[in-house]
């Protein structure tokens, strides 16, 4: 039986991966920040819940350990755990800018360096990192969060390469907006400066109507679309998911820089 690790197992796509690796017969590492208030995916057969946190370094390292312990390998490690940033960047704290990039880019990058020299040793392995559409597109009033999606790809794009001669894949999964708890874990900057008021009421009014016509994905496809990307054996990188995230990265790639910056502003006029 293979195995696989993962983070932000708590919820949403972590959470339906999960359940999803273990129905196709896996070993699933399952980690999160209170694995004691965990009440399902504890039920499931060859299913480890165990506490990490991606901010915590000796906690992902004594989370790989129980791993490889109790299942001896890690085939294949997902990187989902995250949270957004929105709102005025002026207005941002720097607590919230670094926390931000330490939970979605350095906590990734942690716990990938805690599983990277087993997968070496073994020759073979697959890391998924969890990317988004605002790792493709920049869009107002997303910007701390967006940054760090985006250097999430350059990441994750760089390190597949850098791996690849030890039978080691890094692929990306872009997912546009989802029905699952993530909206929940948003956090906002202080929107107090007046002059953004106007156009940032104007965006939040508008940005639903512009994707209004694309069918979102669920997080049962987001789920199968990771078991897809870690068991197809292509060296395929990126994997979108959604219409939404199809749309915008569609205007980015086929239109000239000048065309693409005007409709992404006359889209929140």
């Amino acid at each position: 039986m293979k195995t696989i690790f993962i983070t932000g197992a708590s919820s949403g796509f972590g959470k339906e991966t999960a359940k999803l690796f273990q129905l196709k017969g896996w070993n699933v590492i399952a980690t999160m920040r209170s694995p004691e208030e965990e009440q399902e995916l504890t039920k499931l057969d060859n299913v480890l819940v165990v506490e990490l946190d991606v901010q915590n370094e000796k906690s992902i390292k004594a989370a790989v350990k129980k791993g490889i312990e109790k299942f001896a390998k890690i085939d294949a490690l997902l990187n989902c755990a995250g949270y957004a940033v929105m709102g005025i960047f002026e207005t941002a704290t720097e607590e919230q800018i670094k926390n931000q990039f330490d939970v979605n880019l350095f906590g990734m990058m942690r716990t990938t360096q805690a599983v990277l020299s087993h997968m070496r040793e073994n020759r073979k392995g697959v890391i998924i990192n969890i990317s988004s559409v605002a790792g493709r597109v920049g869009l107002p009033f997303a910007s701390i969060y967006e940054s760090s999606k985006f250097a999430v790809e350059g990441f994750s794009e760089a390190l597949n390469f850098e791996v690849g001669n030890f039978g080691i894949k890094c692929k990306i999964i872009e997912p546009g907006s989802s029905q699952t708890n993530f909206g929940n874990a948003k956090k906002s900057t202080r929107n107090q400066i007046e002059e953004y008021i106007p156009f940032l009421s104007k965006f939040y009014e508008n940005y639903p109507n512009k994707t209004a016509h694309c069918k979102l994905a669920i997080p049962q496809e987001v789920a199968q679309t990771i078991y897809n990307a870690v068991t197809d054996e292509s060296s395929k990188m990126r994997y979108i998911i959604g219409e939404d995230c199809q749309f915008f990265v569609g205007i980015k790639e086929n239109n000239s820089e000048e065309n693409y910056v005007k409709r992404i502003q006359d889209f929140f006029k």
